[in-house]
Formats: C-alpha cells, structure tokens, sequence
C-alpha cells in the first residue's frame, strides 16, 4: 500500500488479524478478548486467544487510560487477572509520572543555576 500525501503508511498485517470482543461490568474496568481470524475471518485456532484489560485512572488533568494484557485462557480467568494487573499497571504509571516529575525538577535545578551563574 502506498503512502499518503503526509507520507504514513497505512498496512493491514493479514498474518495477524483478531475479532474484539469487549466485556464490562459498567463500572470500573472492561474486558476485551481478541480471537485470532484469517483473512477471510474465520477463527484461526493456530493462534491464541488473548485478553486484555482496560480502566482509567481519575487525575486532575483527567482520566488516564491503562491497560494490561490479563494472562488468561478463558474469560473466566481474565476475570480474576483484572484487579491484580490493573493495580500493577496503575502502578506502573504512577512510577513513570513520577520519574518525569522528577526529571523536570532536575532540570528547572539545571536551569536555575545557569541563570544564577550568568548574573
């Protein structure tokens, strides 16, 4: 497939194609099963079926998305996986918010003693 007028490609991977199926329990987090098909769209049973999940985290700049592959192979378990990769995914996210918070405040520190040294 050819390039736009931007110059992005837009490819479909044929070899990897899945149908997604999405579950919640309107609440709090939601569930999405992604079954591997052909291209014709049958299901293909040569690949696993994989679950992922999904919630947002509240924050004053707004909702923050996570979501975590939940180690499953039914949705029974994907169920049970949600709340311990979800919390490990907030997790995650709180850890990179703070490195970058941090990062900013070495290098306001950084900029700060430039501007004292130039005085």
């Amino acid at each position: 497939m050819g390039k736009n007028e931007k110059g992005i490609r837009f490819e479909v991977d044929r070899a990897n194609l899945y149908r997604e199926e999405a579950y919640t329990d309107l609440k709090s987090a939601s569930i999405r099963r992604l079954t591997p098909v052909t291209k014709d769209g049958s299901d293909d049973n040569s690949r696993p079926v994989l679950y992922f999940g999904h919630a947002e985290l509240i924050s004053p700049q707004g909702p923050i998305p996570i979501q975590s592959e939940l180690n499953a192979d039914c949705l029974e378990k994907a169920i049970e996986a949600l709340p311990a990769a979800m919390e490990k995914a907030a997790f995650d996210v709180r850890e990179e918010y703070n490195k970058m918070v941090e990062q900013q405040r070495q290098q306001h520190e950084q900029q700060s003693k430039v501007i004292k040294s130039g005085e």
